[in-house]
């Protein structure tokens, strides 16, 4: 019966490659040769590799030496490690060379519906063998998961709360104006202006708490002088796109990022509506801008998959900013 050799943690990698060239010459010498080491280590491995399981894995007749069944069993299975650790390292200096590997970004849904997309494309141009897997949720969730391990990076509008900011750094990557629209139907849609104090008149269409878009507006009502309580909210909606729809068919008004409206405004479907501060001369109009924000732990390994990802952001932000000057 042949005796089964049992690969452990204290069989290393060189006494197989060892065994395996002395198995595939059938000398010691010529063996230590082609590993160009000397004989007397070829010697000491083998010996410590048949020590060590209480097998014989060569036959010595003589000056020549022929493998043993033990020795024909190891054989096979040390090609099949050599063979693992060898794609092991080939994978690893591909992830590294960025051959293939995964890129997992969670990103808020303004951002991932309408600005994210043609980065995401871009980088797959550059890098066909990275596979970009984006998960879309409220800005709460993406620092969440962030902040968890769940994604390598994250990409929110608006705040990020103290407590996320324990563990997160924030990278602006560009921003996005926001604006008050409303439908043709909404008598708001003549009406050239509105007072800060205005807006208390009619009904609003908001995302959820937690979502970038509703903090950043809810911060810049409040340094107008208006509380964000105040406001007749009508209906609570998890989608940006579910409130233009809304808005558009006659509901109410909502704070929705430029972005995703510009055609809608040009077709007049919605307007955008001018708030300006009446007290002031000459007369201010005020503006919303929410920040893009890219999010990374501060303590979690970043591959290097990661910073090419962030590199690209920022030399594109770079490049419009540039354009716009």
């Amino acid at each position: 019966m042949i005796q089964a050799i049992r690969i452990s943690q204290k069989m290393k990698i060189e006494q197989l490659r060892i065994f395996l060239a002395v198995a595939e010459h059938l000398h010691f010498t010529r063996a230590a040769d082609s590993l160009y080491i000397t004989q007397p280590a070829v010697s000491a491995a083998i010996q410590s590799l048949e020590e060590q399981y209480g097998v014989k894995l060569f036959h010595r007749i003589g000056r020549h030496i022929e493998l043993t069944d033990a020795g024909k069993l190891l054989q096979i299975e040390a090609q099949k490690i050599l063979d693992q650790v060898e794609l092991t390292a080939q994978g690893l200096r591909e992830l590294n060379d960025l051959q293939r590997g995964e890129l997992k970004i969670g990103s808020s849904l303004t951002i991932g519906n309408y600005w994210l997309p043609g980065k995401i494309s871009r980088f797959k141009q550059r890098y066909p063998g990275i596979s970009v897997d984006c998960t879309l949720a409220n800005a709460e969730d993406i620092c969440m998961g962030t902040a968890s391990g769940i994604f390598d990076m994250g990409l929110v509008t608006g705040t990020v709360k103290p407590i996320h900011q324990k563990v997160l750094t924030t990278t602006p990557i560009g921003s996005d104006a926001v604006s008050i629209v409303v439908g043709q139907s909404h008598p708001w849609f003549e009406v050239s202006t509105l007072t800060p104090a205005d807006l208390s008149q009619t009904l609003w269409v908001m995302r959820e708490a937690g979502s970038g878009l509703r903090q950043t507006f809810e911060a810049a009502l409040q340094e107008w002088g208006v509380n964000p309580a105040d406001l007749d909210l009508a209906m609570v909606l998890n989608s940006s796109e579910m409130i233009k729809a809304v808005v558009e068919g006659g509901i109410g008004a909502a704070p929705v990022p430029r972005s995703m409206v510009r055609r809608e405004i040009q077709l007049s479907t919605l307007k955008a509506i001018r708030v300006v501060d009446t007290v002031s001369r000459p007369k201010r109009t005020y503006q919303i801008s929410q920040p893009m924000l890219l999010l990374k732990h501060q303590k979690r390994f970043q591959t290097r998959i990661a910073k090419e990802f962030e590199l690209l952001l920022l030399q594109e932000e770079e490049d419009e900013l540039q354009e716009i000057a």
